[in-house]
C-alpha cells in the first residue's frame, strides 16, 4: 500500500527555499560549506532527514530563525535523505550548481520562494517524495507588455545587460 499526503512547506518572508534529495549524513556539513562560502550575506538554515542508524534530523546554518523553519519543514517531510535549505540575502541561482555539484546530492525538487506543497509517498518502509507543487497554474500566454516586464525584473535582480 502506498498513501499519499501533500505536505505545505513554510517559506518566511524574504526567503527562498530549496528542497533535495541526498545520500550521506555528510549532507549537511558540505552544504554548509558551500553557502557559507557563496556570499559574506547569504543566511541560511539546513536540515536533513537521515534515513538510517537513529533517522535523525541532522542541522546547521547561521541564522537561528532559518535553521528553525527548515527543521520544522524536515519535520513535516520525514522523509528518507530529504533536506531542505531556507535562504535569504541570495538567491537559489547563486548556489544550486554548486548544491548539484555536492557529492552527496542526488536531486533536487525545486529551488523556489513561492507557495510550495511535497508531495509524499508513505508506504510500510517509510515516506518518501515523489514531486513538488511550486507555486500555481499557468493562466496564459505572455504578450508584448509581460516580455517587457520579464527582462526589465531580469535586468533589476541580475544585472543582466543585453546587446
Amino acid at each position: 500500500m502506498v498513501n499519499l499526503e501533500v505536505v505545505k512547506m513554510e517559506i518566511p518572508e524574504g526567503c527562498n527555499i530549496i528542497v533535495g534529495h541526498s545520500h550521506f549524513i555528510k549532507t549537511v556539513e558540505d552544504l554548509y560549506e558551500i553557502l557559507v562560502t557563496s556570499s559574506p550575506y547569504l543566511k541560511f538554515g539546513i536540515a536533513f532527514c537521515e534515513a538510517s542508524g537513529p533517522c535523525l534530523i541532522r542541522y546547521d546554518g547561521n541564522d537561528e530563525e532559518l535553521i528553525k523553519v527548515a527543521i520544522e519543514n524536515a519535520q513535516r517531510l520525514s522523509a528518507g535523505h530529504a533536506f531542505v535549505v531556507l535562504i535569504k540575502e541570495g538567491y537559489p541561482i547563486n548556489v544550486l550548481n554548486a548544491i548539484k555539484g555536492c557529492q552527496e546530492v542526488c536531486r533536487i525538487f525545486t529551488a523556489t520562494a513561492n507557495p510550495l506543497q511535497v508531495i509524499i509517498a508513505q508506504t510500510d518502509q517509510g515516506r518518501g517524495i515523489i514531486g513538488v507543487v511550486d507555486g500555481f497554474s499557468s493562466k496564459g500566454v505572455e504578450g508584448p507588455e509581460d516580455i517587457e516586464k520579464r527582462k526589465k525584473f531580469l535586468r533589476e535582480v541580475t544585472k543582466y545587460k543585453r546587446g
